[in-house]
């Protein structure tokens, strides 16, 4: 489970000013329902997965140091995945690109948001791709 990082600013200063502010996106109750909703379904996918992944290791582990590895490898996804789950609002619409890009998430997953919100994550999904 490798975290690609850097790639969810892929705006330029100059792209910038073409579109909206994370600050200026105004959230309706529905949106904010639909948000928790997919945040939360993300965020158990991965923990899923990194249960999964754990109890693998674990199988494996035959001598002091694969127990080590795993303590490492815990503690940096951990960190990695508390870091990545920000509910802000300001912050959303960049977190749920970034969670469609590494497949935690689905477009589909967000219908229900306003389309300037679906536009922008399009944008940003477009830009990574790049």
């Amino acid at each position: 489970m490798r975290i690609l990082r850097g790639w969810w600013h892929p705006l330029k200063i100059g792209e910038r000013k073409r579109n909206p502010n994370m600050n200026d996106f105004t959230w309706s109750k529905t949106e904010k329902q639909v948000a928790k909703r997919a945040f939360d379904t993300a965020h158990e996918r991965e923990y899923a997965k990194l249960i999964e992944v754990t109890r693998e290791e674990a199988g494996k582990m035959r001598e002091p140091g694969d127990l080590w590895r795993l303590h490492d490898f815990l503690t940096r996804t951990l960190k990695e995945v508390d870091e990545k789950y920000d509910y802000r609002y300001s912050q959303l619409v960049m977190v749920f690109a970034r969670l469609i890009h590494e497949g935690w998430l689905s477009l589909d997953e967000l219908q229900g948001l306003a389309e300037d919100k679906l536009a922008t994550i399009r944008q940003i999904l477009a830009l990574a791709k790049e």
